[in-house]
């Protein structure tokens, strides 16, 4: 029987656990918090994504058309809540039009359920939308991601799962790989790093040279006091010179609706307000080169960014051309969430998933959304990468 130490215990790291388990493994999961799925999987949108926005081929679009599938029926024969409600892509304007349709052909070519549809037919599925057409994907499902997160630890009730258990120092020793943690060392055959926010820092601890950055950005929320006004999800046609989808509304499983997210550099690693701050982690930034060449390439949307993350006026006008009824009064501030970017030097934001291995490490480098849609099959990726890095 092998033994393997992941760390992290968002829903990846987990996903990944209870697949090694499965396959004869044993496990011991170290997550730093209290809970499981503290980070981005505790601070997301709760969206199954369809996989129709990534690159043909791409790791995105393959594990997340295939972790669409494998995540709804993973929560069905787990008891967690999900519905399959679908989700409406409009275009605003007749400029949009062109991006929409090469946005079905992507959808087409990816295997994704979704077809072109009239403004008037937009409106029989979110009567208050403004649109001069849209595109309908059938497959897009909310669920409640922290409860699948329950559920795969209840899976791995057998093995060794350790909160508030921080990785202090990795190195590789007789045929393995040996990790300190405040309880002592941990001596294990492999090592797969799911650490998130933190990644690129656990990959150094290895012995590794990453070939990316992790750049924190905070996406903000606000949550709709007129629920009544978007009956499922309402996203914009995305703009594929940006690197972000845009601010969409989504309705949740208990009935409340969520906009956002606007998108701004994170101020610390885990950096959910502006008043979290950290010097070390802003020196970590500025250091970077990616980081200057990022901004001088974006520099007016991120300005921007900031000033909607300032304005409610801003944000509902935003979200007013997807629904114009939506008024400033109507937003009321949620709580934020911080995507683990990662940032070539080049100043170029990774598109796919990222991952790197070394002799019995495997490292999970890149795996912001959709990578909780995709955690099931990641951990199938990933589990025979790291068979791979033992032969």
């Amino acid at each position: 029987m092998r033994s393997v130490v992941v760390i992290g215990g968002g829903i990846v790291g987990l996903a990944v656990a209870a697949e090694l388990a499965s396959r004869g493994d044993r496990v011991t999961v170290l997550e730093k918090e209290k809970r499981w799925g503290a980070h981005q999987t505790g601070h997301n949108s709760n969206v199954v994504h369809a996989g129709l926005y990534y690159k043909p081929g791409s790791l995105k679009a393959r594990m997340s058309v295939a972790g669409n599938a494998s995540m709804v029926a993973f929560a069905r024969e787990h008891g967690v809540p999900v519905d399959v409600c679908g989700k409406l892509v409009v275009a605003t304007s007749e400029d949009e039009l062109p991006r929409l349709h090469d946005l079905a052909a992507r959808a087409e070519a990816n295997g994704v359920p979704a077809k072109l549809i009239s403004a008037s037919e937009a409106r029989e599925y979110e009567p208050e939308v403004s649109c001069v057409a849209a595109l309908r994907v059938e497959s897009t499902a909310i669920i409640d991601f922290p409860a699948v997160c329950s559920a795969l630890v209840d899976l791995l009730s057998s093995h060794d799962l350790r909160l508030q258990s921080p990785a202090l120092a990795i190195r590789s020793a007789s045929g393995g790989v040996e990790v300190a943690t405040p309880q002592g060392v941990i001596r294990a055959d492999a090592l797969v790093n799911c650490a998130g926010l933190h990644s690129d820092r656990v990959a150094r601890l290895a012995g590794l040279t990453p070939s990316a950055r992790i750049v924190p950005f905070r996406g903000e929320y606000f949550e709709l006091r007129r629920t009544s006004l978007v009956r499922g999800l309402i996203y914009p046609v995305p703009d594929p010179t940006l690197p972000f989808l845009g601010v969409h509304l989504t309705r949740m499983l208990d009935g409340s609706v969520h906009c956002g997210p606007n998108a701004v550099l994170a101020l610390r690693r885990e950096g959910y307000r502006w008043r979290d701050i950290s010097l070390a982690d802003l020196a970590d930034v500025a250091r970077f080169p990616g980081t200057w060449r990022l901004a001088r390439k974006y520099a007016r949307t991120g300005a921007e960014e900031v000033l909607r993350s300032l304005s409610r006026k801003r944000f509902a006008a935003s979200l007013a051309r997807l629904v114009p009824a939506v008024r400033e009064d109507d937003l009321v501030r949620a709580e934020a969430g911080v995507r683990a970017q990662a940032m070539l030097p080049d100043g170029s934001l990774v598109d796919d998933f990222l991952i790197e291995m070394a002799t019995r490490q495997v490292h999970v480098l890149n795996a912001p959304s959709p990578a909780a849609t995709g955690s099931l099959e990641i951990a199938k990726y990933v589990a025979d990468r790291l068979t791979d890095s033992m032969e």
